[in-house]
């Protein structure tokens, strides 16, 4: 039986395959002959490489050899890229009707035609990135894969690693909050599926690893186990990773200003701080229509001292094996806020033990070196930790993040945390910092704190920077 020819076959009828095509391979590794060679025969009619359809190549590999098409990956998967091959690109609606009328097919098969191309560029990228096999995993198999989730996310419509570090753009109800997360799982599974200390023993091989939370969570996990050139590898990932969560966060915090203005200081009267629209504003009257000027005889300036009253921060972290999303994240965030004027933070870790790690809170990099992930939760021993750190209530935030699941003594720190509360301080409590912003609370916690007017703010990051935020301005 003769394959069909591809001018003989419809456009739409060539998406389907293209389609058809990419699930068969998602659900079945092994190649389908009769998909395949249509699939071939129809990328190669609309003038892209036959590469697209093998997904041993990255999409990295394919831009370098046809940087053409860097331009058709971007923002590839995004509604308006959708909306341009549905629409006609930019014709008229009259226009449309018009070729409609007289079966022209136009511009109506351009679009057709657009929508094939874009049919097997989606195919490549969600191919590399969904289908990942089974058995392990090498540095560079893990290094392609998260090449390709970039070439995703930038189809998306996102900057490379945001939707994996859950800082992209987020839409009500939509499938970037939710794609986030399965991107997360998809390469915590890799990285459990390397042989990563033989990797970090390979100074070339741990040069090609990316870090990312999945990576970063097995260092932590595995670096005791560590030592010489793995560890130090090791040690350079995390760093690494730190740094460049911290740039990030540092941003968020740094948009919004802290304390209010102090108008009870006098304005200080340099050129920088000249308020030039209010001075000529309050100087109109002294205009000379016939000398055309403006006569100045007071110059306003802008006040710019606030009002900075010293605020003490105790974050309190639950480092048991499910929170190290949290452990990561909200060190990072303490040795931020650790930074700011006037702001006293205090940083204890617990599982069944607790640790203060105040005098590490300015380096993120050795307080998570100084962790332990595993373990239960026994709340009270890090509340008894806590406690001789409040020393003006009405002038402290308390940070509790955790997901409540308590080593059989639920009511005991619930009991403390009221006591707290009460007392003036302002209780924050977090389910789980994580970077998808996926949060798991023990309910029997979260009814109570509702009830307590301190409900659990959502999982993640930026919602725990407002928080904070607001308590120091």
């Amino acid at each position: 039986m003769n394959e069909p020819v591809p001018h003989a076959v419809p456009d739409d009828n060539r998406r389907q395959v293209l389609y058809w095509r990419l699930l068969a391979r998602l659900f079945d590794p092994e190649e389908q002959a009769g998909l395949e060679s249509v699939s071939l025969a129809v990328v190669e009619d609309i003038g892209l490489p036959p590469a697209l359809l093998d997904p041993q190549t990255a999409v990295d590999s394919i831009v370098q050899r046809h940087p053409e098409l860097e331009a058709e990956f971007d923002g590839l998967m995004t509604p308006e890229a959708e909306a341009a091959d549905r629409d006609g690109g930019t014709a008229t609606e009259a226009e449309a009707e018009a070729e409609a009328d007289t079966g022209s097919g136009g511009r109506g098969a351009r679009d057709r035609a657009a929508e094939v191309r874009r049919a097997a560029l989606v195919s490549k990228v969600l191919l590399n990135v969904f289908s990942t096999g089974s058995g392990a995993v090498s540095a560079g198999q893990l290094s392609r894969w998260q090449g390709d989730a970039g070439w995703l996310e930038r189809a998306l419509g996102c900057r490379p690693g945001e939707l994996r570090s859950g800082r992209g753009p987020a839409s009500d109800g939509g499938l970037l909050p939710a794609l986030g997360p399965e991107l997360g799982a998809i390469e915590a599974d890799l990285v459990r599926r390397m042989h990563l200390r033989e990797v970090l023993a390979d100074p070339a091989l741990a040069a090609r690893l990316t870090p990312s939370m999945s990576l970063i969570e097995q260092l932590l996990r595995d670096k005791n186990n560590l030592s010489g050139v793995a560890l130090a590898n090791a040690k350079a990932l995390i760093r690494r990773f730190v740094d460049e969560v911290a740039e990030v966060l540092r941003t968020q915090v740094e948009k919004a200003t802290v304390g209010e203005l102090d108008r009870s200081v006098p304005p200080k009267r340099v050129f920088r701080n000249l308020d030039l629209d209010r001075t000529i504003w309050k100087n109109l009257t002294n205009y000379s229509p016939e000398e055309e000027r403006l006569f100045v005889d007071r110059l306003y300036y802008r006040h710019t001292v606030r009002r900075t009253t010293p605020q003490r921060l105790v974050v309190v972290v639950d480092q048991s094996g499910s929170m190290v999303d949290s452990m990561v994240n909200c060190t990072i965030l303490a040795s931020i806020f650790a930074g700011l004027p006037k702001v006293d933070v205090h940083l204890i870790a617990y599982d069944t033990r607790a640790i203060d790690l105040t005098p590490w809170v300015h380096e993120p990099f050795e307080v998570l070196l100084r962790t332990k992930l595993g373990g239960g939760n026994d709340g009270p021993v890090a509340m008894a930790m806590a406690r001789p750190k409040i020393a003006e209530p009405k002038n402290t935030a308390l940070v509790w993040i955790s997901d409540f699941y308590e080593f059989d003594r639920s009511q005991p720190l619930f009991e403390g945390i009221e006591e707290v509360h009460r007392s003036g301080v302002r209780f924050i409590p977090v389910g789980s910092v994580t970077s998808s912003g996926r949060q798991e609370v023990n309910p029997w916690f979260r009814e109570r704190f509702k009830a307590l007017g301190t409900p659990v703010i959502s999982g993640h990051i930026g919602k725990l920077v407002h928080e904070l935020k607001t308590f120091l301005t």
